[in-house]
């Protein structure tokens, strides 16, 4: 059955969106592998599904480009906040979308009925190893060395909903993501596999980063990645709590801010296009 898709992206994170109110695809894993194909299909970091809540406004599940999915996604949401303001009528200031961690409240600014930027309370930074997961002992893993493809890195371990790698480097884009991203996503100290953020300190608050996203790989942009970021930044002492931390990241800017009790990310969301899929 044809189905109307809607392609969303946050600085440059893309997804494939359905609206899922009242249907659901039989295998969306299987319908994400398909369509995130970039050469053979529409093309994407993967699908997100905008369900019916029992306890929010909506519910999103996002599903990978390998298939596999996601609990999280700081992007994404901030598409589903959209889309749920212009599309479905849900005219609130504040929305809230149930996630596979947790319910996220978004604060919308909108104009003229147009959503512009979408401020996410990403919940409190989890930094308990046991808990992210990753296999280091002690309370937070921060700045500790790690060895990976042949060399050692300095890592902070931070989950956002989803795990995270952080490590600061002198320039992210002298990288070869494409070799080392996997080593880092499927290294034995990561038992959830994990995503990993190459960070350089630009100024104070101020960072550029690339990501690569576990069942993505590189992708233009990360908002869970620029939170774990900032919050790996403020512990490490690059960046001050409670300050809005600008992390530049290949398709655009956000806006972060770290207190002990949440963090928040601020950012654009945007339609690309919209079309039919066979969906069954």
């Amino acid at each position: 059955m044809l189905r109307t898709f809607y392609k969303m992206h946050g600085i440059g994170n893309d997804y494939i969106y359905f609206d899922c109110f009242d249907w659901a695809p039989s295998d969306p894993a299987a319908l994400a592998v398909r369509l995130s194909d970039r050469h053979f299909s529409v093309g994407g970091d993967g699908v997100v599904l905008i369900c019916r809540s029992a306890v929010a406004d909506a519910r999103m599940r996002m599903f990978n480009a390998d298939g596999s999915e996601g609990l999280m996604c700081g992007n994404a949401i901030r598409c589903v906040g959209k889309f749920l303001y212009e599309k479905k009528g849900i005219r609130k200031e504040t929305i809230r979308v149930e996630t596979a961690s947790g319910v996220k409240s978004l604060r919308l600014s909108a104009e003229h009925g147009l959503v512009r930027s979408v401020c996410v309370d990403m919940g409190r930074a989890e930094l308990d190893p046991a808990k992210i997961p990753a296999r280091f002992a002690g309370e937070r893993a921060v700045n500790v060395p790690i060895a990976v493809a042949g060399k050692t890195y300095c890592i902070t371990c931070v989950s956002m909903g989803n795990p995270h790698c952080v490590t600061f480097v002198d320039d992210p884009y002298a990288l070869d993501l494409a070799a080392i991203g996997p080593a880092f996503e499927r290294h034995p100290a990561f038992p959830a596999r994990v995503n990993t953020e190459f960070v350089r300190a630009d100024g104070r608050n101020e960072l550029t980063m690339r990501v690569w996203e576990r069942g993505s790989g590189e992708t233009l942009a990360c908002g869970t990645g620029a939170c774990a970021a900032a919050v790996a930044g403020v512990l490490t002492g690059i960046c001050d709590a409670g300050t809005q931390i600008c992390v530049h990241l290949r398709g655009g800017d956000l806006s972060i801010v770290c207190t002990p009790e949440t963090v928040y990310m601020t950012g654009p969301a945007a339609y690309a296009f919209t079309g039919e899929a066979e969906v069954e």
